[in-house]
């Protein structure tokens, strides 16, 4: 038979194992941070797009007077830089060229040229409207810094969750049209893959320096080492 004593020290047990308890279903419920189970960087830059719009109503000899001065002035409140990708989507208007050149012409003001399809966007284009889309890219990498590990030895063979963070900040932020990080460019300017891309500028490197090569081993002069 247990004693007053006794049961108040087991409730007590009981009281500070359920708390221990409460406390790591607590911590398991937070927010949890990626574990680095290799080499590689654990935070890479992320590639967002946004659609910007921008309704201008069309006359029969294009946009509506005032428009071309509208657009400018909508363009220079989005900063309006390389990169950025405008394009105009008519809608069911009939014929809409001449709106769709004056909006070219405003956007080659500032060294861009319109795509060939707009992407599609919220809501449908008003009768009599034709819509300017500006996509534009950003490249960010969420998360970095993050110092909750410490920089001590590690033996799962794993690097730091931020390393690597410093390198992809930095190259997020420098790079000048964020969707070559999705996408690059080989030398033609012809969109492929980035694998794509550097073999195709590999082989161009190569056969260049065969081809030097090749034409410097015809001009090599034989000379004897021998005496007279």
């Amino acid at each position: 038979m247990m004693t007053v004593r006794q049961e108040k020290m087991n409730m007590r047990h009981i009281a500070t194992t359920s708390a221990l308890l409460l406390g790591v279903l607590l911590a398991g419920c937070g927010n949890e941070r990626p574990q680095n189970r290799g080499l590689d960087s654990v935070y890479q830059p992320v590639v967002q797009r946004t659609d910007y719009v921008f309704d201008l109503s069309t006359s029969g000899q294009g946009l509506a007077p005032g428009e071309a001065t509208r657009l400018r002035g909508w363009f220079d409140s989005l900063h309006l830089r390389y990169g950025d990708k405008v394009s105009v989507d008519t809608g069911e208007a009939g014929n809409a060229s001449s709106a769709v050149e004056m909006v070219a012409v405003v956007a080659a003001t500032r060294g861009l040229t319109l795509e060939s399809r707009a992407p599609v966007t919220q809501g449908g284009v008003a009768p009599g409207m034709v819509r300017v889309v500006l996509s534009r890219t950003t490249a960010s990498v969420p998360g970095c810094p993050d110092f909750h590990q410490s920089l001590t030895a590690k033996f799962n063979s794993a690097t730091a969750a931020n390393f690597g963070c410093a390198t992809n900040a930095t190259l997020a932020a420098m790079i000048a049209n964020p969707e070559d990080l999705v996408q690059g460019r080989d030398y033609a300017g012809r969109s492929s893959t980035a694998a794509e891309s550097a073999n195709a500028l590999s082989d161009t490197a190569i056969d260049i320096y065969h081809s030097k090569i090749g034409q410097q081993a015809g001009q090599v002069k034989s000379e004897s080492t021998g005496g007279k």
